[in-house]
C-alpha cells in the first residue's frame, strides 16, 4: 500500500485526500515496520528540518525511511520532505539530515522586494524527462511555500525554478527517490497528475 509518513508535521490529510481523489488508496502511519513494508512511500511536509528530524529519530522513523529507500521502494518527498533527504540543512542553526541525496538546504538570499518565504504559484522548468512528469507540460506552475531550497549537483536535479534572481532545484531525483520542493497536492490538475504518475511509477 502507498504509505504516508506521519512525523508530526502538517498537511498529511491533504496528501491523503489528494491520492483519494485520483483513486489511489493510501494510509498515514508512524509505524516503522509499515514503512519498510510499504509498496510506495510519501514523505510530505509543512515544517522545519530540525523539528522534523527530531521526531523522525524519536519515533525510529529515520532508520526505517532510509532502509525503505535503500530497499528500492518508490519514494516521494514533498516540501520539507525534499529537504530532509539531503545531507544537511541550514535551518534551525544547522541540521544533519538523512543523507540520501548529496546536497544541502539553504535559505533564500535577501533581495529588495523579495518576500521570504517564497509562497504561491511559480513556474517549474524540467531539465530532463522522467516518468513522474508524464503528461505535464514543461514550465507548468506549481504551488510553493518555503524559505529554504535545495542546493545540489545538476546530476540529481530534474527541474529548476526561479525566485527573484535566484534559481534553485525544485525537483530532485536519485534512483527510486524523487522529491519536489513544491506541494503537488496543492497544485491543481498538474499536481494531481504528478501524484498519479508516482502511484504507477516502477523504478
Amino acid at each position: 500500500m502507498l504509505t504516508i509518513v506521519d512525523y508530526g508535521g502538517g498537511n498529511l490529510t491533504s496528501v491523503l485526500n489528494a491520492f483519494t481523489s485520483i483513486g489511489v488508496t493510501s494510509k498515514i502511519t508512524s509505524d516503522p515496520a509499515e514503512i519498510i513494508q510499504a509498496s510506495r512511500i510519501v514523505f510530505p511536509g509543512v515544517g522545519a528540518a530540525g523539528a522534523s528530524m527530531k521526531v523522525l529519530k524519536d519515533r525510529n522513523l529515520d532508520q526505517a525511511f532510509v532502509a525503505a529507500v535503500n530497499k528500492g521502494i518508490p519514494t516521494l518527498g514533498i516540501c520539507v520532505g525534499c529537504q530532509i533527504v539531503l545531507k544537511s540543512s541550514e535551518e534551525d542553526g544547522g541540521t544533519n539530515c538523512l543523507q540520501l541525496i548529496p546536497g544541502n538546504a539553504k535559505k533564500f538570499n535577501q533581495e529588495s522586494g523579495l518576500k521570504i518565504p517564497h509562497m504561491g504559484w511559480n513556474q517549474v522548468h524540467f531539465t530532463a524527462d522522467h516518468p513522474v512528469l508524464k503528461g505535464i507540460e514543461n514550465n507548468s506552475d506549481f504551488y510553493f511555500v518555503h524559505s529554504y531550497h535545495p542546493v545540489v549537483e545538476n546530476s540529481v536535479s530534474l527541474a529548476t525554478t526561479e525566485y527573484g534572481s535566484q534559481a534553485f532545484a525544485s525537483i530532485l531525483v536519485k534512483d527510486n527517490l524523487i522529491a519536489t520542493q513544491f506541494h503537488a497536492e496543492k497544485s491543481g490538475r498538474v499536481g494531481l497528475q504528478l501524484l498519479k504518475n508516482f502511484s504507477t511509477w516502477e523504478f
